[in-house]
């Protein structure tokens, strides 16, 4: 299994979630969302970065649109390799949480 961070496996199950709108500023929003912390673009931007290196994610870049000022989106979407490193994490955790006595 590829060795990823907490920042990592954060924006990987936001992209999971976002499926085709995952962009570099969606996903800083959704971050903000769920976890009620700020995120820089640049640091979403070096967390993308590694994370397509590592394969776990790959970008396509889309069309350009009048409410973006005719720039380009670049859109993350979650590769095979990537789905079976969240399953693995969750498997794992599951593992763990199942062994705390009297937690159900």
């Amino acid at each position: 299994m590829k060795q990823i961070g907490n920042l990592e496996e954060t924006v990987l199950l936001l992209i999971m979630i976002m499926s085709e709108e995952a962009y570099g500023f969606s996903v800083s929003q959704a971050y903000k969302d769920h976890t009620g912390k700020s995120i820089s673009i640049s640091a979403i931007h070096t967390v993308l970065s590694r994370l397509e290196d590592k394969g776990l994610i790959q970008s396509e870049m889309k069309g350009s649109t009048e409410e973006r000022g005719g720039r380009r989106k670049r859109i993350f979407v979650m590769t095979s390799a990537g789905k079976e490193v969240i399953a693995e994490i969750k498997a794992s955790r599951e593992k763990l949480w199942s062994q705390i006595p009297g937690l159900s």
